[in-house]
């Protein structure tokens, strides 16, 4: 069966209802604003993926060896010998398709946005709001468009600081010494600081709820790297994150 990208058939959202919902996400940021910013662990997807890997798998291998377009490119892009020897046919099939994945990826997640609103939908959710949900600035050129959760529900319009701000990647400032390790630290381990709080909580002996046991490996690595980079203990690094709202 071939692929259909969903298609909507009920009513789509009128310019009100969007501004409704603008306001809703408008007074749960004043109390909370870490709900701008719900994420889902990929491992909760893992047997999504591993057969969509799979699939990827079987399919590189199967098209690597028949005629066809795929094979008359590799035919077409020939590796020099060191190369060649080192890199098999159903490998770089493998690379392009992930690569063909991605475009195709990117597609169909920009089509969402479409869902509910139609063809204009980044211009409505634009139009919908003139003020950052975060900061409250005025927002002119400074728009960025941020999904909330990226479940296709449309994106509310942040000014650029107010999305770093919930992204945690505003700079950090001249004084604060535990930022200046940690902030680097969070971007090079590729977590999140809710992923650093579970840890730090867990080291401490407070009860975590944990998806995974890999989730809470590396949760537990990041809280250790954490508190023998600042030289704190996990309290003070919770209490840190508390003082930034992370």
């Amino acid at each position: 069966m071939s692929y259909q990208r969903p298609v909507n058939k009920s009513q789509r959202l009128t310019k009100a209802e969007l501004k409704e919902y603008m306001d809703h996400y408008q007074a749960l940021t004043a109390a909370k604003p870490s709900v701008l910013n719900q994420k889902i662990p990929r491992a909760q997807f893992r047997d999504l993926l591993d057969k969509l890997g799979e699939t990827l798998l079987v399919e590189s291998k199967r098209l690597a060896s028949m005629v066809g377009p795929v094979r008359s490119f590799l035919d077409d892009n020939p590796l020099t010998p060191a190369i060649a020897k080192r890199l098999p046919d159903e490998f770089r099939v493998f690379c392009l398709a992930l690569n063909a994945i991605k475009q195709w990826a990117a597609a169909e997640q920009a089509a969402t946005d479409r869902y509910l609103l139609g063809g204009n939908a980044r211009d409505l959710c634009r139009t919908a709001s003139n003020r950052c949900l975060v900061t409250n600035e005025v927002l002119v050129t400074d728009c960025e468009l941020h999904h909330p959760v990226r479940d296709g529900r449309p994106p509310v319009p942040l000014s650029k600081r107010g999305h770093a701000q919930i992204e945690s990647q505003l700079p950090v400032e001249g004084d604060d010494a535990i930022g200046r390790v940690l902030l680097p630290l969070r971007r090079k381990s590729n977590q999140s600081w809710a992923h650093l709080r579970s840890g730090c909580l867990d080291l401490l002996g407070e009860p975590v709820t944990w998806t995974s046991r890999s989730t809470k490996a590396r949760a537990q690595t990041f809280a250790r790297k954490a508190q023998a980079a600042t030289d704190i203990g996990y309290e003070q690094i919770i209490d840190w994150m508390d003082e930034k709202k992370l």
